[in-house]
């Protein structure tokens, strides 16, 4: 059996997870999908100290509360800024990294230093409510920006996105284990649209080691897509 922790992107909540938890689960594994701080069912938690590191904060408190190990710590577009800084602060609890579709940082870089124009084209649309700047803001077909186009998907999605606090996008990832952190193997779940865009030598590199999956779907392939997904998951125990 093992553990998985699955870890969210912006906007969304573990909720995102509940088809891959549900088929991970059914496959005999223990699955933890938790929602961070001032997101999903937590957004009435949002404040001013929300950002990156917070969220770090959120995730290695699971791994420490919850006493796992050798985890598959699985993290979903801004979610891989947010499993790197996990990984580095609790390498020995961490058995293998999966970036879902996710950002794949290196060390003081910030996820707008990481997706560029893309999280950048989000800024305008965004509000400020008590002092937190807010992007990703929900809407009936909020879901289209994430790549899902089945109206029930669409529906299902729109009474549970939450915006999201913009400090996160910004912030900087500080990491002080880079020896332990980098010697996780790594492996990547990727949509075929974004593959052309990553960094070529890291692609090759997963492909060389059998650690490189592509699927054709939006980015939030976990809904759209959860059996191959899963599928994926299963995979990256057995490596």
């Amino acid at each position: 059996m093992a553990t998985y922790v699955l870890v969210h992107g912006g906007g969304h909540g573990g909720w995102c997870y509940q088809r891959v938890a549900r088929l991970l689960r059914s496959a005999g594994h223990e699955v933890y999908a938790p929602t961070m701080t001032g997101i999903g069912e937590r957004a009435h938690l949002v404040n001013t100290s929300v950002d990156l590191d917070l969220h770090i904060r959120d995730i290695a408190a699971v791994l420490e509360f919850e006493d796992l190990h050798d985890v598959v710590l699985v993290g979903h577009s801004y979610g891989g800024m947010v499993i790197t800084g996990v990984a580095d602060r609790a390498a020995d609890r961490v058995g293998r990294l999966v970036y879902l579709d996710a950002a794949t940082p290196i060390n003081g870089q910030s996820l707008v230093d990481v997706a560029g124009p893309i999280i950048e084209a989000v800024r305008p649309g965004g509000i400020t409510i008590d002092g937190v700047e807010l992007v990703l803001l929900p809407a009936p077909e909020a879901g289209l920006f994430y790549g899902v186009t089945d109206p029930d998907d669409l529906a299902w999605m729109a009474s549970r996105l939450t915006a999201h606090p913009w400090p996160c996008f910004e912030q900087r990832l500080e990491l002080t284990n880079e020896q332990a952190l980098w010697a996780i193997p790594q492996f990547h779940i990727v949509c075929t649209s974004t593959l052309a865009t990553r960094d070529p030598a890291l692609m090759e590199t997963a492909r060389s080691l059998g650690r490189l999956w592509d699927i054709d779907t939006g980015h939030d392939l976990m809904i759209t897509e959860p059996e191959k997904v899963t599928s994926a998951l299963l995979e990256v125990v057995t490596d």
